[in-house]
């Protein structure tokens, strides 16, 4: 047997309190004699192995809960970190397997059959057991490593209950091969798949949807800082994911073979997602890259079989049965079976006007997990472009620093080659073999840049043509489907807090993240005054709006805490963005366009009145300060949080990115609240400088621990609503004096 109460040994006494100085460590040959006892008893192999595995291992926690894994190999520090990330929130890391293999309705019932089967189409184990067996060596022994880590953490903590994986296989690992906030595989819509292969499709397209304006636009922010505008004469980068809250861990990896990397991961991955090492770092960003398309297929039936039509060809339609395992609500386990179809471009989705609709998307687990893997071991632009050419990657764009003062903007590179005569923002013609995919396009021949004469770039999820002003790619020169996001107001924030600056500092690149102008509101704006301005004298709305529009006549556009023209601002915008959410925008024209040109002075002075009512019904007045209403709060560990206006919360700011704030917080009511609780936006923010030593400040939503009587379960929570990163322990001189405790993983 497993020494069971071992995790309760040497555990020091935990503070509310931030220590003033270091637990005291455990020594050497304490950590060694806890080992060699709990060796003495293992039972299994298994036992033994993890055991073996764990003493190689040491996770050294600071004093905001991070860890710091190192192991002699790079096998060890997996290790070691898939425990650590399990001690943190093993439910998280659960849950992302859970729907990573289409075994979410095991653990949630009936309800999540279709993601399953969505997962299922793409998914399958017996594939992903061979892509294990023919994987590189190295990557067996990751893969093997990270199995072990888990399955140790679960025989070390009995009390810890899996709601459906008991036992973690190596194979599993390449379900979940990239960390994106959304895979490619969420453009499939549930509701069309259930149309499509339930039995009641009218029901499922009928469900309505919450509003629009509630959905935080994804992504995340990328600035790289070329030395000569720096004041120290080295690189920068910001790393600002806009995720769900706690979506990411962070942590530290190194390892005796040279491994040495920080940053946030995704629960359960076994990568740093996005972060640094000693010389490099890297940010993604969602791209507006088009890498996922459909094909409309032409369906015949003949003698009681399926073809589809390609070219002067009658193919067969290839068919297969996918059961779905799901939990009833009598807690038994139950099974529903779908009879799936698919073509040389990809499994059916879904109908549309009489057509079959097949979709294409990269899948590429084994590769993808190694480009995932190398990269966070490269050590220069040079050799991270070597790892690129694995080709791996089909949802991100990066920005990229190095200690050799190389800045640099890479797209994906997935990118199959089109012809670009065929608009593929909608499905194509699936009969004509024209519109096949093609092989996959070389590096330079997607949007890039390499150290641009202006000295920054930034990605914001928008168009790459506008990434380095005036010297970035040039829209003319690439095919339509290298971008279909356009520009964003962020985008248009970034360029002006870029522009013109130099002597940036770690300091000065946390103000430019944070800076609170909103230029979506400074277009929008000054046509809702104008329109007021325009009214007769005697039209009714000119003394009931006259406060109103008083206060957004003279705002700057800027957030704030006890800002009151931003909370009316808001619920104005949000209202319009929900009305024209739902309009016939014209073709190619974008909401914001719409909201400032086709809206009309009645929709837009009508969605005032609205937004007033609102407030004044919500919190008596329309003139409330934005903090008021603004609010983050943690009240347990749940994925899917619960929010309480009686409950504590702490007033944040910024707003959604939705209006051009880089500091991003996505917030809307709640059912049973007035006030706004935020559910995603900033996650995991850091600046990082490469100089002789890498030195680096970072914030995490909330805390480390998704356990509430952990005092790292919120410990970061002011801080990350101020803006206010804490000093990253990179180096172990950094650690001295910040240390809680250090232990091998199951003491």
């Amino acid at each position: 047997m497993l020494v069971r109460n071992a995790k309760n040994l040497f555990r020091p006494v935990r503070s509310t309190k931030r220590p003033d100085h270091a637990w005291p460590l455990l020594s050497m040959a304490a950590l060694l004699a806890l080992g060699l006892a709990a060796t003495a008893q293992a039972s299994t192999p298994d036992e033994a192995r993890w055991q073996h595995e764990a003493q190689a291992v040491t996770i050294t926690r600071d004093d905001w809960g991070i860890a710091h894994v190192h192991g002699k190999t790079d096998a060890d520090a997996v290790f070691g970190m898939a425990y650590a990330q399990a001690e943190d929130d093993f439910n998280r890391v659960e849950t992302n397997y859970l729907n990573a293999m289409g075994r979410l309705a095991e653990a949630e019932g009936e309800s999540a059959i279709w993601q399953d089967l969505r997962m299922k189409l793409f998914i399958d184990p017996a594939t992903l057991k061979t892509l294990y067996a023919k994987s590189p060596t190295w990557l067996q022994a990751l893969m093997n490593s990270w199995a072990d880590g888990l399955n140790y953490y679960l025989a070390m903590h009995p009390d810890v209950h899996p709601r459906v994986i008991r036992h973690f296989e190596p194979w599993m690992a390449l379900s979940f091969s990239e960390g994106s906030i959304g895979g490619d595989i969420e453009r499939v819509s549930l509701n069309q798949l259930e149309a499509f292969y339930g039995h009641d499709p009218v029901t499922a397209l009928a469900r309505v949807e919450p509003p629009s304006s509630w959905a935080e636009p994804t992504g995340s922010n990328g600035i790289a800082i070329a030395p000569r505008l720096t004041a120290n004469g080295h690189a920068l980068l910001l790393i600002n994911p806009h995720t769900s809250f706690f979506f990411r861990s962070e942590l530290q990896m190194t390892s005796d073979a040279g491994l040495d990397v920080y940053g946030a991961v995704t629960w359960g991955q076994f990568f740093i997602y996005q972060g640094f090492n000693h010389h490099i770092g890297w940010m993604h960003t969602s791209t507006g890259l088009d890498a996922v398309d459909e094909f409309a297929e032409t369906i015949v039936h003949k003698d009681g079989k399926l073809f589809y039509r390609y070219g002067k060809e009658r193919r067969p339609v290839t068919t297969r049965t996918i059961s779905v395992p799901y939990r009833a609500a009598d807690g038994s386990m139950a099974e529903r079976s779908f009879t799936v179809y698919a073509t040389h471009h990809g499994p059916i989705v879904r109908a549309k006007d009489g057509k079959w609709i097949a979709i294409a998307l990269m899948n590429k687990p084994m590769e993808a997990l190694e480009q995932s893997w190398l990269r966070t071991r490269a050590s220069d632009y040079a050799s991270y472009m070597k790892v690129a050419e694995l080709k791996a990657n089909s949802s991100n764009n990066t920005i990229f620093a190095d200690d050799k003062g190389e800045i640099a903007y890479l797209h994906p590179q997935f990118i199959p080659k089109r012809d670009d005569r065929f608009d593929y923002a909608k499905p194509v013609d699936g009969s004509d073999p024209a519109t096949d995919w093609k092989d996959l396009l070389p590096l330079d021949a997607a949007p890039h840049l390499l150290n641009p004469p202006n000295g920054w770039i930034f990605n914001t999820n928008d168009w790459p043509y506008s990434a380095a002003g005036p010297y970035s790619p040039k829209r003319a020169d690439y095919p339509r489907y290298m971008d279909r996001a356009g520009e964003n107001p962020r985008g248009i924030h970034a360029t002006r807090v870029l522009s013109g600056q130099q002597g940036f500092t770690l300091s000065s690149l946390i103000t430019a993240a944070f800076d609170s102008y909103l230029p979506a509101f400074a277009r929008q704006i000054p046509i809702l005054v104008a329109d007021y301005d325009a009214l007769p004298a005697n039209d009714p709305l000119r003394p009931r709006l006259a406060g109103q529009i008083a206060l957004l006549r003279n705002w700057d556009y800027r957030w704030g805490i006890a800002s009151m023209p931003t909370s009316l601002a808001v619920f104005w915008g949000d209202i319009l963005w929900d009305k024209v959410d739902k309009a016939d925008t014209a073709e190619g024209l974008s909401i914001y366009d719409y909201m400032a040109e086709k809206a009309g002075p009645q929709a837009r002075l009508g969605a005032l009145v609205e937004a007033s009512d609102r407030l004044e019904k919500d919190f008596g007045s329309w003139g409330v300060p934005w903090g008021e209403i603004n609010r983050y709060q943690r009240i347990n560990g749940a994925i899917v949080q619960p929010f309480d206006d009686a409950r504590p919360s702490i007033p944040v700011p910024f707003t959604s990115s939705r209006w051009g704030s880089l500091a991003s917080f996505g917030a809307h009511r709640w059912p049973g609240t007035r006030r706004y609780y935020g559910t995603s936006g900033n996650s995991f923010v850091a600046v990082v400088e490469f100089g002789d030593k890498v030195r680096a400040r970072a914030i995490t939503a909330g805390g480390e621990s998704g356990h509430p009587d952990s005092p790292h379960f919120n410990d970061e929570a002011e801080r990350y609503t101020t803006g206010n990163l804490r000093t990253v322990y990179f180096w172990p001189e950094q650690l001295k004096g910040h240390i809680e405790r250090v232990y091998h993983p199951g003491s």
